[in-house]
């Protein structure tokens, strides 16, 4: 056994696959933000509450629920929803089931918003991402980013 002091250093295999999924989590947010950008005016984290709204029942869902599912803090989802808001793309009232909660709810013309940008969304994550890879390499894909989802975060 080694020392318990020493780091378990990366090998040149291990290394090279870790330097390529950390350039790819720099650089595919990037690329689908700056789609995003190019054909809506808005962020690709936008675009994700939005829809994630958007698929939810009565287009309706908790602050809190919706923070998690956009990997976001509860502080930084507020300030995004406050802007979607005033753009009369959202609106936010206290949960009737709990005075503690918060709901946020995609309008009409929030709705419009998704309607219109989800099929170049679509196009780009296609071109990017699904495209590239073979259908083995698609459900490896998954797989993968299921296993290291559940090591961020077990819950």
């Amino acid at each position: 056994m080694g020392d318990p002091g020493e780091p378990n250093w990366l090998d040149d295999e291990e290394r090279q696959s870790w330097y390529a999924l950390a350039l790819l989590l720099n650089r595919l947010p990037a690329a689908l933000d700056a789609q995003m950008q190019r054909d809506t005016g808005i962020s690709q984290f936008e675009y994700m509450v939005l829809s994630a709204l958007s698929m939810a029942p009565d287009r309706t869902m908790r602050m809190s629920l919706l923070a998690e599912y956009a990997g976001a803090s509860l502080s930084r989802l507020s300030n995004v929803i406050a802007r979607l808001e005033k753009r009369g793309w959202v609106t936010r009232s206290p949960d009737p089931a709990s005075g503690r909660t918060t709901l946020a709810a995609l309008t009409e013309e929030g709705m419009a918003v998704v309607t219109e940008a989800a099929p170049r969304h679509v196009a780009e994550v296609r071109r990017l991402v699904i495209d590239p890879l073979t259908k083995t390499q698609q459900r490896q894909l998954g797989a993968i980013a299921t296993r290291i989802l559940r090591a961020v975060d077990p819950t």
